[in-house]
């Protein structure tokens, strides 16, 4: 049986960041990716922004603490920036106040009047709208620059992908993990969990108690802007309560209903009654007729009962690592969790920078309290 000494199960930007931090700290490292590419379920339909402004406190703050990652200069392999400026717009409604007054006064965004926010983006219904917060920081991320940059990573640190390779068996051997694939067993002294929306999953089939890991379907879709629009200077829209974004998109616009329906893991597909949602509630906020709907799709955002990150080890299961729960902000604070979560693989504390952010182990914990009360 082969012999391997970390296991990282799941080759999405999670599992793929970590298993490259990891190879990078001189540990011997194999990903497994059950698909034929890696990325195939949620990192690849991400909507791709980098906004400091959006999630929960622990992930602005692991948001915040990627920033220097996401602006690293240019290389031979990655000729662009990971990012391009895009900003976003919080948009609230008369009936909102009170959730834009509370954001205005938990973050540091420019307030805008509904004159000001329609000169960002002149679709917007004027008559529905009580004003809006806009994050410059906010920008596009090239996600799949970042990902394969963290694939290239990990092999030129003398790791290993495999795709193909579905975890079929998972269980205690030893000291260690004994890993079924369909390409043959591997024993491994740690395992990590970076399986997504399958990771509670997993877990059960390893006997390790589940966290509580809910995925929730997120729809797209993708639609022509009016006619003479350049739309590609514009920003990205979010309602404060997030019911609704709008994106530019390579000259389109990408929309959503911000949906989320609890689903078994699966390769989600939208529902036509998420579309139709997602057109009334853009119709209502922007001066847009929809007529055809050039492309959907759907994605998986998992969550735990607190909404942040779930990053640690399994308190009943040796040598088991959970890297779960990221909802929709996995692409944003991928390099600081991946930091963060490599560190705690190897017993050591969360990086400094990091910390100074305010990241802490017990707010990842697999076994803090809002996971176990």
């Amino acid at each position: 049986m082969e012999k391997r000494g970390i296991v990282v199960i799941g080759a999405g930007i999670a599992g793929a960041s970590v298993a490259a931090e990891l190879a990078g700290s001189g540990q011997d490292v194999l990903l497994l990716e059950r698909e034929m590419a890696p990325g195939y379920h949620t990192t690849g339909r991400s909507a791709a922004l980098y906004a400091p402004s959006y999630g929960p406190k622990v992930i602005r703050a692991l948001t915040r603490a990627s920033r220097a990652a996401f602006q690293a200069p240019p290389t031979a392999e990655r000729p662009h920036p990971l990012l391009k400026p895009r900003g976003v717009l919080f948009l609230a409604r008369p009936d909102q106040a009170d959730s834009f007054d509370a954001m205005a006064a938990e973050m540091d965004l420019t307030r805008l009047t509904p004159a000001q926010a329609l000169k960002r983006l002149p679709l917007l219904r004027s008559e529905a709208l009580h004003g809006a917060l806009e994050d410059e920081q906010a920008a596009d991320i090239d996600v799949d620059a970042l990902h394969r940059q963290y694939l290239r990573q990990l092999t030129a640190m003398g790791g290993e992908m495999r795709l193909r390779a579905e975890v079929t068996g998972l269980s205690r051997d030893g000291a260690g993990w004994r890993i079924e694939t369909p390409l043959g067993a591997i024993a491994a002294d740690i395992v990590v969990n970076a399986s997504g929306a399958w990771a509670d999953d997993l877990a059960r089939a390893a006997g390790v108690a589940p966290v509580g890991l809910v995925p929730k379907r997120r729809t797209a879709i993708l639609v022509s802007p009016p006619v003479g629009a350049e739309v590609d200077g514009w920003p990205m829209a979010v309602d404060i309560d997030e019911q609704f974004y709008l994106r530019p998109d390579a000259g389109k616009l990408l929309l959503s209903p911000a949906d989320e329906t609890p689903s078994a893991p699966c390769d989600a597909q939208p529902d036509e009654w998420d579309v139709a949602v997602c057109v009334d509630r853009i119709q209502t906020a922007f001066d847009l007729p929809v007529r055809r709907i050039e492309h959907k799709w759907a994605g998986l955002r998992s969550f735990v009962a607190d909404k942040a990150p779930v990053v640690g080890y399994a308190a009943d299961a040796p040598g088991f690592f959970w890297l779960a729960g990221q909802g929709g902000y996995g692409i944003q604070s991928a390099p600081a969790l991946a930091r963060a979560a490599a560190a705690l693989v190897l017993g050591q504390p969360i990086p400094p920078d990091i910390a100074a952010e305010g990241v802490t182990a017990d707010a990842l914990a697999p076994r803090r309290e809002a996971l176990v009360a």
